[in-house]
């Protein structure tokens, strides 16, 4: 549990998107109705560039959410001292409203793997996952959201579903959750279950976040749908439906656009951040 808690402003219950540096310009001329920004923690963990003097103008006029792809959580070995003292150092300086990594690991005997890999849900994985939780909240100094992944297996020796995993590290560690509806649909989708069913079990009142993003579809080796989560493409419809179903349980949410392979132009991420403008005004306010 983080030491000594430190409160920081939520993220406004706007659209936000990933920010892409092709598009700095448009987004500093008007970027509407684009309300807050996020980057990932490993693009701007250097000493200084163009990355980081565009990041210090982008921090002028946005709250900025940092959303980390690399501790590799989920891990069975210690979390990295020397990625964790860059992160750190990230964290002090931009002050961003939000920090944010995923339930996976990516990291085995000292090798890097470029995947976000799945866990058991099990006793010993969530105590590794709350302790590696605890650790990084106590070393920056603040709450972490905890994404939810998108699957493509379920392991055999898992004894909580995935919501229920969630809700108890939350439980143990003090960290909010961060909802990606995209990632919901994908697994169910891989793994044959209701997405309804999913957003039901979850606990909605630990969401500080929620993504969106496009995603692949594919065929497995027996010819059942298989979608991967590529965030290459634009937000489908079934996956803006659960958006509409997950507001409606949850009340507003700040709604991440997610778009980080062939990147569109700016005004194509522009308009999928109106659509979720457009879903939250569907929403009494909580």
């Amino acid at each position: 549990m983080l030491d000594a808690p430190s409160h920081f402003p939520a993220l406004p219950c706007k659209p936000g998107v990933g920010y892409k540096p092709q598009h700095f310009a448009e987004i500093m001329e008007n970027a509407d109705p684009v309300g807050w920004l996020e980057i990932h923690a490993e693009n701007y963990m250097g000493m200084g560039g163009r990355p980081l003097a565009q990041l210090r103008h982008l921090t002028e006029k946005f709250p900025i959410s940092v959303h980390g792809v690399g501790l590799s959580i989920g891990g069975e070995a210690p979390l990295d001292p020397e990625h964790l003292a860059r992160l750190k150092h990230l964290v002090s300086w931009l002050n961003p409203t939000v920090f944010s990594e995923h339930l996976a690991w990516s990291t085995h005997d000292g090798s890097y793997f470029n995947d976000l890999l799945p866990l058991p849900y099990t006793k010993a994985t969530l105590t590794r996952v709350a302790d590696h939780i605890d650790q990084l909240q106590n070393t920056i100094g603040r709450q972490m959201m905890l994404e939810n992944p998108s699957s493509y297996l379920a392991f055999a020796e898992s004894t909580w579903s995935e919501p229920d995993f969630l809700r108890e590290v939350a439980n143990r560690s003090g960290c909010g959750l961060l909802l990606d509806v995209n990632n919901v649909f994908v697994s169910a989708t891989n793994l044959e279950y209701d997405p309804r069913d999913y957003i039901a079990e979850y606990p909605l009142d630990k969401v500080g976040e929620i993504h969106l993003g496009g995603h692949d579809e594919d065929e497995d080796d027996h010819g059942k749908p298989l979608l991967i989560d590529s965030h290459g493409a634009a937000i489908v419809d079934p996956v803006w439906a659960l958006l509409d179903h997950t507001l409606e349980l949850s009340g507003p949410r700040p709604i991440l656009i997610e778009w980080d392979t062939d990147v569109p132009e700016w005004p194509v991420l522009a308009n999928e951040a109106q659509r979720a403008a457009t879903a939250l005004t569907k929403v009494p306010a909580a």
